[in-house]
């Protein structure tokens, strides 16, 4: 098999079974792009770790084939395989330094020991860790040594790194920062690297491409504002993000806009989308930012008014949440900015709220 000229990883047809009867990864066909930052993001239970196992090779495919560069991996063990790995747990060796901890993958490799010195400083330097190679892992911090464990990753020069969750036991702001630090070494040597995480902010932040997976299906594999933006179904768009969710049926179409009609009487007007039939019931999706409190409706081409109650508010420092009601028992939810409001919002408080057809989007179930 010859590799693709812009693709580096290739699953074809794999499913993956522990008991022989229920699929964790079903019929997957998927490229990954070289020199791609692919997140694979989910809930627990999505099937993401196992195909980052898969491809590791801690974990075979029940059906299928994966291939890196062209090669077929299903029967080559891990340690050949040329990938870096890095997991949460740091699973570093207490008893060596750093320095012969990320020595170690070069020493299984049989790199002559005149070049080990030489490539353990580089990776070392990589992640501003060169003055720490004579310490202990239990004399760094949480970050620090998720920083080794990414350094043992690279010292080899891997086709391929792959992240199972690294950042999960770090607070917020090493967290964030640890975010950064990946991006810009991905963006300083252009390898091909694969994160597995449930966290949608960490995604969007860190992705040139997001691969969206539930019940072992990729559901949308696409550019972070692309997911965002356009979801293709119902569990992408409440997954990704916080969105607001209208039931309705199309009722009428004009150019590249149709009317959906809500059970209470408003209609909403989106932006239409791919083989969509008058009185088929769809859901329209409207980011909470998107929408906006007026005063008085702006009578806009495209824009949309809906009149409601507030139901409770919830102060964020920047921004508002504001909980509202639109005359049935379901209710919605808006940010806004801290700085734009002009007095207090009350529950029981009638407001008008409007948002762009452009910003609404159709998804079906």
């Amino acid at each position: 098999m010859k590799p693709e000229a812009d693709h580096i990883v290739s699953f074809d047809g794999v499913r993956k079974s522990y008991d022989g009867e229920n699929y964790v990864v079903k019929n997957l066909d998927f490229k990954i792009r070289r020199g791609e930052f692919l997140t694979l993001l989910g809930p627990s239970g999505s099937g993401k770790s196992t195909m980052l196992m898969m491809l590791a090779g801690f974990e075979s495919p029940t059906q299928g084939e994966i291939s890196l560069n062209g090669v077929v991996l299903n029967k080559i063990p891990p340690y050949k395989r040329d990938i870096g790995l890095v997991f949460q747990s740091y699973a570093l060796f207490p008893h060596m330094t750093v320095e012969k901890n990320v020595a170690f993958p070069l020493q299984v490799r049989k790199v002559p020991k005149h070049e080990i010195a030489a490539k353990v400083k580089r990776a070392l330097d990589m992640v501003h860790l060169g003055a720490l190679a004579d310490r202990s892992p239990s004399q760094l911090s949480g970050g620090q040594q998720q920083r080794v464990a990414l350094a043992r990753a690279l010292v080899f020069d891997p086709k391929l790194i792959l992240l199972d969750e690294p950042l999960g036991a770090l607070d917020k702001s090493l967290r964030e920062s640890m975010q950064m630090e990946l991006r810009h070494i991905h963006e300083n040597l252009g390898v091909t690297m694969v994160f597995v995480t449930h966290d949608q902010d960490e995604a969007l932040i860190m992705s040139d491409r997001i691969a969206v997976i539930n019940d072992g299906i990729i559901q949308q594999a696409d550019r972070p504002d692309v997911i965002y933006n356009q979801p293709k179904n119902q569990f992408v768009a409440n997954f990704i993000g916080e969105t607001n969710m209208f039931k309705g049926k199309v009722s009428t179409f004009e150019r590249d806009y149709c009317d959906i009609a809500l059970p209470d009487g408003n209609i909403i007007k989106a932006k239409k989308s791919n083989a969509l039939s008058l009185n088929e019931e769809v859901n329209v999706t409207i980011r909470p930012e998107h929408a906006v409190l007026v005063d008085h409706p702006s009578h806009l081409n495209y824009m949309n008014c809906i009149k409601a109650k507030v139901v409770e508010t919830i102060y964020h420092g920047d921004h508002l949440r504001l909980s509202l009601n639109n005359g049935d028992d379901s209710t919605f939810m808006i940010k806004v900015p801290t700085q734009s409001l002009h007095g207090s919002l009350d529950p029981g408080q009638s407001v008008a709220v409007e948002f762009h057809a452009n910003n609404c989007c159709i998804v079906k179930s």
